[in-house]
This record gives C-alpha cells, structure tokens and sequence, in this order.
C-alpha cells in the first residue's frame, strides 16, 4: 500500500531504491505517529470533518495499533512503504471507511515531519536524563578521589599536580555545557509542524493550535513553509547536539585508554571491564573506551552529512529529506548506549597511587617553588628564573614532604572551590 497510489504499479527495483530500508527505520517513529494521528483525529472531529462516533472508533483502532508497538509485534511487511502507509492500513482493516478519513487535511510530509519532531523532543530528554545520572556518578568520583595525585600535562609532558577530584569533576561539568546545547534544541523542536501538509498548508478549517495543546508542544510551527523548511534544519541542530556530548566523552575515552597505559598507569579496571589478545596472554585491553571513542567520533561526524544532505536545497519538499532518518535516529539510539556503559564502567575505575620518586615527576613542583619564593617577597620573574637554573644545573629539589602531600594544599584549584550544578531539564 502506498499513499499516492493511483491505480498503476511502479516499477520494482526503482521501488527498492527509493523505499531503501525506511521499513525498518520507521519502527522507531511508529509509536509518535500513531499519537500525531490521534490529535489530528481529534481536531478533525472539533471541526466537523468525521463524527463522534468515528473519532471514538479511530482512538480505538490507533490505541491497539500503539499496545502492539509496544509488544514489539507491530511489523511493517515489505507490501507497505512506511509507517504511515501502514498505519492508515490497519485503520481501514479494522474501521472500514471510517479508517480512510484519517488522512484527510494532512500530508505524509507533515506526518512524518511531526512524528520526528516527537520522536526528537522525547529522545533528547532521555539524553538529558542519562547525562544527569553520569554527571552524579562522576562528582561522587571526584568527592572520593579528591585527595589522589593525578600528574598533569602539557604537550604530553609532565607539568603541574592536579587530582583525581579535579579530572572527574572536569568531565562531570562539560557534561553541562552539553546539556545546555540539548535544551536548546529542545526549543527548536519543540515547535509543532502538523498541519502544513506538504508545505503549503490546507483549505481545511483545521486548527493547529488544538492538536499543538493535544501534543504537548509549547508552540506550533506558525508558518506553514517554515514548517517544511525546519526538515534538515533541525537534524543539522540535533546532530550539533549529540556530537557536543560525543566530543566530551570521546575526549574523556581517551583519557582513559591513555592513562591506563602502562606508561602512564594511573588507572585500572576490574579485568571483566576488559578483553585480551589472541597471542599476548598480558594484555588487558580497553576495548569499551576505544569503541566509545570511535562511535563518539562517527556521532561528531554526522553534522557535516546532515549539512551537506540539506545544504543549498530550495524550499519545498524534496526526497532527499529521507535520507536525513537512518544516520539521525541511529545516532540517538548509539548516544544512549554510550551513556549507559560509560556510566556503568566508568563506577568501576580502579584508581592508583602515583609514585612522586618517579624520576619522570622531578620538576612537577616547579610552579609551586617558584611560589613560595614569591610569597617569600621576590618578584615572580625573578623566582622563576632562580628555579629554571636549579632545573638547568641539575640541583631542583621541592620543598616540602612528598609522603604528607595533599592536593589541597598545593594549589587553589581543589575540588572544594569547584561548584557544579546540573542544568534544568
């Protein structure tokens, strides 16, 4: 069944191509039409376009349509080109002709446009959510390591002290600039685009303002092109999103996989958390950060595919829209799969004891020498180049006990200066 069927047949291998695997991917936004088609089912009866005793006959066909959605048993056999054919399908199979009204005053283009922007809106709360239970674990990390040594770097070379505290509560805060990003694209698709029908709006009386209210979308699309435009526009902003998140823990992989280097060795994990080698019986190998890294870095890449789909495309509706679905919806269901792993391994870091006799953290104190003298009435520039020829001449030597050292103490940057509060979502 096709929507725009008109009595003919098209060619089949020209349907393949242009249907490619949209029967699958429309399983993900099944459950938010069949909402969109309840609202425009009951608009349709607020201003008299089918009767009360049909909008109840529809509620009632599309509330067993969303319980086998939600059994998991909603299948869209190869008969069918989407989700919305499919739908109005079972309508009509199970109401009659009541089933064929549910169409009228829309277009596939705003059925679909509203289905994702349904689908978008609830899936980057769930984001939202997830990012809130990293960011918990995360500060409880840096309040039980904020006293541990973690050697800082600069150019990968040794530099200042810093702390386990510090490193986690780091993460845990650029974790809110993301979630900053998220709510912001939450307003751009938080705008309702049903009723713009295929981008022109409709003679029908219809009233978005009810199915806006029926949706729960704070305001609608006003401007019926606009509406269609927004195709494309808010997928490039979504994937903005996803792919600031995905930089923040890419980095943060990789700042595992580094430190769990045996150069560096500031960290372990149970060995469950980990894989081996087929020929190398010592290997303990973090195979969960280096894929969240590379799926991190695959999610940072699909803002350019979405601007390159879209860019310099006239308005109107056009097909290459479709191809906008897969990457997208895909990189929402990887994004919280990330999540989730990330969280659950990232509890179980093992954290270890740095060892300040390490001939590679002799100068690691330097900056604090360099400000006791300070403090002791020399100018900095002097203090700094007293200390330079101590480091040159090989007799450096930090003033104070390496086995009483307390972060704390050494810097102004602790923990406890750093406040951190999760954003509202």
């Amino acid at each position: 069944m096709k929507l725009w069927d008109k009595g003919f047949s098209i060619d089949k291998q020209i349907e393949n191509f242009t249907v490619g695997n949209d029967r699958e991917i429309d399983l993900h936004i099944a459950k938010y039409d069949v909402q969109a088609s309840k609202a425009h089912a009951i608009m349709l009866n607020y201003i008299g376009i089918i009767t009360s005793e049909e909008l109840k006959d529809l509620k009632k066909g599309l509330a067993k349509i969303a319980s086998d959605i939600n059994k998991n048993t909603f299948i869209i056999e190869d008969s069918f080109e989407d989700v919305h054919s499919k739908i109005e399908y079972e309508l009509t199979k199970q109401l009659g002709e009541v089933g064929k009204k549910i169409h009228t005053a829309r277009s596939r283009n705003d059925q679909v446009l509203v289905a994702l922007q349904l689908y978008y809106k609830e899936n980057l709360s769930i984001i939202n959510k997830k990012i809130k239970i990293l960011f918990d674990s995360l500060l409880q990390l840096a309040d039980t390591h904020k006293n541990k040594l973690l050697p800082g770097y600069t150019h990968l070379q040794v530099a200042m002290p810093s702390s386990f505290g510090l490193w986690f509560s780091a993460y845990a805060e650029l974790l809110i600039d993301d979630v900053y990003m998220i709510n912001a694209v939450k307003k751009i698709v938080d705008q309702n685009p049903l009723g713009s029908a295929a981008g022109y709006g409709s003679s029908f009386p219809i009233d978005r303002e009810q199915t806006t209210k029926e949706l729960d979308f704070s305001t609608l699309k006003y401007n019926v092109v606009a509406a269609q435009l927004s195709r494309g526009k808010s997928e490039r902003s979504v994937a903005t999103a996803l792919g600031s998140l995905s930089n923040t823990l890419a980095r943060f992989a990789m700042d595992i996989c580094l430190y769990m280097s045996q150069n560096f060795g500031f960290i372990s994990f149970p060995d469950e958390l980990t894989t081996g080698s087929s020929i190398m019986p010592h290997k303990k190998n973090p195979d969960v950060f280096e894929l969240i890294r590379g799926k991190c870095n695959k999610i940072q890449a699909l803002q350019t595919e979405m601007l390159l789909i879209t860019n310099n495309l006239p308005s109107g509706y056009h097909r290459d829209y479709q191809l906008l679905k897969e990457n997208i919806i895909n990189a929402f269901e990887e994004s919280k799969t990330i999540l989730d792993i990330f969280n659950y391994a990232i509890q179980q870091i093992i954290v270890k004891d740095v060892d300040l006799n390490d001939e590679k953290y002799k100068y690691l104190f330097t900056v604090d020498s360099i400000n006791n003298l300070v403090v002791d009435g020399m100018s900095f520039r002097d203090a700094y180049k007293e200390i330079g020829e101590q480091v040159q001449a090989g007799t450096y030597q930090p003033e104070f006990d390496k086995k009483h050292l307390h972060i704390g103490s050494i810097h102004n940057l602790s923990l406890d200066k750093i406040k951190v509060k999760f954003p509202s979502i």
